[in-house]
């Protein structure tokens, strides 16, 4: 039953019904009071619902059972940037993990400029993200219109031509630090005034990785979303895991790609 609920909890979240996954984790405590995964996953959830004092609480109770866990300590740092039950978060969504395939020449990871941490700290890997042209700037924003942090002029300069040309593309966060924020981008459609021009030029040799990686769905164990590791949230690929089926539902690659490369 306890493992069935996880599931359940799991689910609800995945599907942005937050108040519900608070809810049946909430009931999972009461049946089960040391179990650090539904503390995690109350917290979780009650950060997406700005209500930043019970995350804390969640969180803290996590750290009474288990002091040395770290998905529980790199939330409440996050959440000690918020004011108490200040702004809600913002209005995110997540995109299809078939989105963040890496492709060579289309999709690339940017580390921001100037990123605003107390927007950031109100989001998690996977939510998606605009990108907004500001006179000769390229900024993110987030969904809601916030501002997330800009994109490092050279790349800027190639995607605002591109996006002129009539190009598009999603965006979506790929990884979060404590003082780091890098964004997934791929080429969503490509005008054919633009054909041939690469959004992202590879480094020479560059090896297409056609595969995804297994970190925002845990599936060996019951703790949901998009887990942190010690450096904070991410998506980056392993070579062992090149042979993970794009129907286990598992999260985009990071696209190592030289992205200082000038067009050919």
């Amino acid at each position: 039953m306890r493992k069935q609920q996880a599931d359940t909890a799991i689910q609800l979240a995945l599907q942005g019904r937050w108040a519900e996954a608070a809810q049946l984790n909430q009931a999972i405590i009461e049946t089960f009071p040391t179990d650090v995964d539904a503390f995690n996953r109350l917290g979780k959830a009650m950060t997406e619902l700005g209500r930043y004092g019970e995350a804390r609480e969640a969180y803290m109770k996590t750290l009474e059972i288990d002091p040395l866990n770290v998905i529980a300590r790199k939330n409440l740092a996050r959440l000690a940037i918020l004011a108490e039950e200040a702004a809600p978060p913002p209005a995110t969504r997540k995109l299809s993990p078939q989105m963040f395939i890496e492709e060579t020449g289309k999709t690339g990871v940017v580390t921001l400029i100037r990123p605003n941490m107390e927007v950031v700290a109100r989001m998690t890997a996977g939510d998606q993200v605009v990108l907004h042209r500001q006179n000769s700037s390229l900024v993110i924003q987030s969904t809601n219109g916030e501002y997330v942090g800009e994109v490092e002029t050279k790349v800027s300069q190639r995607l605002i031509r591109l996006m002129e040309g009539g190009n598009q593309y999603l965006a979506a966060i790929s990884a979060l630090g404590e003082k780091e924020v890098r964004v997934f981008i791929r080429e969503s459609f490509q005008h054919p005034t633009q054909t041939g021009k690469l959004s992202f030029p590879p480094t020479a040799g560059q090896p297409v990785r056609p595969y995804v990686k297994e970190r925002l769905l845990r599936q060996d164990t019951d703790q949901p979303y998009f887990e942190e590791s010690e450096e904070g949230e991410e998506w980056e690929p392993d070579e062992a895991e090149a042979d993970v089926s794009l129907h286990d539902f598992s999260p985009p690659a990071r696209a190592d790609i030289d992205l200082d490369e000038e067009e050919e």
